[in-house]
């Protein structure tokens, strides 16, 4: 393609939806047997496609169904949820599809999915997992789960490597951050990179918006509403495992117990 149109390699295409959709496409119209590439490369986007939304919509109706308590379930929940979270995508994307679809689709890929957001919500899952909940009372939830421990250097990789390596690269995403601007030509107007941010802080504020109107709400001094809210709350769902006992302390079977009809909850750590 850069020989035929006589430039660099570099101007062919940049990347993003234009090299999905543009210049993979003239490329395949280059090759032998044309129709043969260009039908497998179109249903390998289908099939990515598919994927990507099993992914996401399975994380998104789990979250949203563990919301609700027991109380209101019905008969095909989840169904119903799954019907309409895709009928609200299906509406939304539909403007995907318009004479000025990949303007709004670059608009969603560039601030709602980028790697800034992604980034953003990644260090604060690491630190809640990993300073708030506590990283050895996760690695017990694991060991009760899988029947033994995870090696211990994942429990530094949540606690330490991998909230700085998301925070280092955040920082870097920011002071280097360029205004978006599609196939090198077109420049957004301001307001919409306003609806961009839009898009982009509405999920990365959750988090400290969230933790900030908790401790408005909570009562006592700052220390104590911390200390209140960042405790465990164990519910009848969580599996009653005892530890046996051992000079090192070490896990090595994981046995049910029972005292009495009663329920018993080992919140020690054990590592």
């Amino acid at each position: 393609m850069a020989a035929e149109q006589g430039v660099d390699i570099a101007k062919v295409a940049e990347s993003g939806p234009g090299l999905a959709f543009i210049a993979y496409p003239r490329a395949v119209t280059l090759m032998p047997v044309a129709p043969l590439w260009a039908a497998l490369f179109f249903f390998m986007l289908l099939l990515l496609g598919l994927d990507s939304q099993f992914v996401g919509v399975e994380g998104f109706i789990t979250g949203i169904l563990d919301f609700f308590p027991a109380s209101y379930a019905f008969r095909f929940q989840r169904e119903v949820t799954v019907a309409i979270s895709c009928s609200v995508c299906f509406l939304i994307e539909l403007s995907m599809v318009t004479e000025g679809g990949m303007y709004v689709f670059q608009l969603f890929d560039y601030y709602s999915a980028s790697g800034t957001t992604l980034l953003w919500q990644a260090f604060w899952e690491c630190v809640v997992i990993a300073w708030v909940y506590g990283a050895d009372r996760f690695m017990d939830d694991i060991a009760c789960m899988i029947g033994y421990r995870p090696f211990p250097w994942m429990k530094w990789c949540w606690m330490v490597l991998t909230p700085l390596v998301c925070l280092g690269i955040f920082l870097f995403n920011v002071a280097y951050y360029k205004p978006l601007i599609y196939n090198n030509t077109y420049v957004y107007p301001w307001w919409g990179e306003a609806i961009g941010w839009g898009f982009a802080l509405s999920s990365m504020l959750c988090v400290p918006l969230t933790a900030l109107y908790k401790l408005m709400r909570a009562k006592g001094t700052l220390a104590e509403r911390w200390h209140h809210l960042t405790q465990p709350i164990w519910g009848l769902h969580h599996l009653e495992y005892k530890v046996p006992e051992s000079e090192d302390c070490a896990l090595k079977t994981l046995t049910p117990v029972s005292d009495g009809g009663a329920k018993v909850v080992i919140l020690e750590s054990v590592m």
